[in-house]
């Protein structure tokens, strides 16, 4: 294998490892909550749960790939900060898996609560609906198209948030406080913009469990619901991260004074 083959497959297997963890926790923490009827969780648990989610993904791969660990982030980092597009579809095909993988974990370690919840029968929505433990659904309410702007909006903040943080001519964070600092971030869009469908923000995060859903028992109907909704959190994000780091790069990036100070 080829150096240069062996460092994509490190950061490759860091994206995987970093945002396995972050599923894992993430989803397990809707777990919890949803099949213990709400005993053992509450909506502001699942909204921490998965900022400390983002936290230690961050700190599993941050040393080495950067730690994207959403495919929304990767594609705006090659549109404004150089990345090489090569990297970009074997992460998001990394980042995928991983979330692919967690996703199983958690129904694997929670199998016996799931039987116990639905009687061993996989439901999509209603009383005993249990698929939007893994993945998000809009409300009742929510428009495709107010679904779309919920997702641009909720990613492009994400984006602004994570150029900021990892920006050496702006506040510039010890180092080791920037996976706290996303972590939070990533509280703050939940706790602000995570009624309409649940701020998947990340694209990777809500398809690779949702794959996992269609074929343990779900069906192919996670695909169809919420008038095919599942779409939107690929599609949304991306948009929204393009244009989150557009804003960033426009109203900071390229205002910051010549020669490094501030």
């Amino acid at each position: 294998m080829r150096a240069m083959s062996r460092g994509l497959f490190r950061e490759l297997a860091a994206e995987f490892l970093g945002t396995f963890m972050l599923i894992a926790f993430g989803v397990g923490v809707v777990a919890q909550t949803v099949l213990s009827a709400n005993a053992s969780g509450s909506y502001f648990a699942i909204n921490v749960g998965w900022g400390i989610a983002v936290m230690l993904g961050v700190l599993v791969a941050g040393g080495v790939s950067g730690a994207h660990l959403n495919p929304a982030v990767t594609v705006a980092l090659a549109v404004h900060r150089g990345l090489p597009w090569g990297k970009v579809v074997p992460y998001a095909l990394a980042q995928t898996a991983g979330a692919f993988a967690a996703a199983a974990l958690v129904f694997v370690t929670y199998h016996d609560a799931f039987a116990a919840f639905d009687g061993g029968v996989r439901q999509i929505a209603g009383a005993q609906g249990t698929a939007g433990i893994f993945a998000t659904y809009p409300q009742a309410f929510l428009s495709t198209t107010g679904g779309l702007v919920d997702q641009i909006v909720g990613t492009a903040l994400l984006v602004i948030g994570v150029f900021a943080i990892g920006d050496p001519k702006n506040v510039s964070p010890p180092g080791w406080m920037g996976p706290v600092l996303v972590g939070l971030l990533v509280v703050g869009i939940g706790v602000a913009f995570g009624f309409n469908a649940g701020y998947a923000i990340n694209p990777a995060r809500d398809l690779g469990p949702r794959l996992f859903t269609a074929v343990a028992g779900w069906g192919s109907g996670v695909f169809s619901a919420g008038s095919s909704w599942w779409w939107v959190p690929v599609i949304g994000p991306t948009i929204g991260a393009i244009g989150g780091g557009a804003i960033y790069d426009l109203c900071i990036t390229r205002l910051h004074p010549a020669g490094g100070g501030r």
